[in-house]
C-alpha cells in the first residue's frame, strides 16, 4: 500500500543513501494504476481516499483473481473480493492461505496489518433477508477500520424493536440501514 507516510520514508531513505532513485521510479510507475491488461488495478486509492480498492469478483476467473491477488500481496495492499462464490474462494484459497473467507457476506479479505478501529458504525435491518447484504457491510466496514455493531430483525412493522436501541443509534457515527 502506497502512502504519505510510506512516501516519505522512501525519499529520506534515498536521501541517506540507503535506496536508489530508481528503486522509487520502479515503485511509482504502478501509481496511480496498475494495469493487468483485463484490470486496472487502483494502488493510489488508499493514498487518495483512505480505503483500499474493492475487487468486486462477479465475471473474474480463477487466473484473473490469483494475478489480482499476487498484485495486492506484493504491494502489502489490503484485498477485499467481494460477492466471491464459496467455490470459486476454495479454487483461489492455496494461491494465498491466509486469505480469510465470511460465508455469510460472501466475501474474503486479506491485510498485511489490521486497520486501526475507529468510529461506531451501526448496521440495521429491518428483517433477516437483508442479512447477506447486511453482513457484506459490517465486514467491508471493518477491514476498513470501523468498530461495526449489528442490529438484524428490527423490523418495519413495530418502532418499538428498533427504539429499544435508542441509546445505540444515539452513539454511532454512522447508520447504515438496509
Amino acid at each position: 500500500m502506497v502512502t504519505e507516510q510510506r512516501l516519505r520514508r522512501w525519499i529520506r531513505a534515498i536521501q541517506r543513501g540507503r535506496r536508489t532513485p530508481d528503486a522509487l521510479i520502479d515503485e511509482l510507475r504502478r501509481l496511480p494504476f496498475d494495469d493487468l491488461g483485463f484490470a486496472r488495478l487502483d494502488t493510489h486509492r488508499h493514498l487518495r481516499r483512505g480505503a483500499p480498492e474493492v475487487i468486486l469478483c462477479d465475471g473474474k476467473t480463477p487466473a484473473q483473481l490469483r494475478r489480482i491477488m499476487s498484485r495486492f500481496v506484493a504491494g502489502r495492499e489490503t484485498l477485499v473480493l467481494t460477492r466471491l462464490d464459496p467455490h470459486l474462494y476454495e479454487t483461489i484459497r492455496p494461491s494465498l492461505p491466509a486469505l480469510r473467507y465470511h460465508p455469510i457476506a460472501r466475501l474474503a479479505s486479506w491485510a498485511p496489518r489490521p486497520a486501526p478501529r475507529r468510529g461506531l458504525a451501526l448496521i440495521i435491518t429491518g428483517g433477516t433477508s437483508d442479512v447477506p447484504v447486511a453482513e457484506e457491510t459490517a465486514v467491508t466496514l471493518e477491514i476498513f477500520g470501523s468498530r461495526t455493531h449489528r442490529l438484524y430483525d428490527v423490523g418495519v412493522a413495530g418502532v418499538h424493536r428498533l427504539l429499544s436501541q435508542w441509546r445505540l443509534l444515539q452513539r454511532a457515527r454512522v447508520i447504515v440501514v438496509i
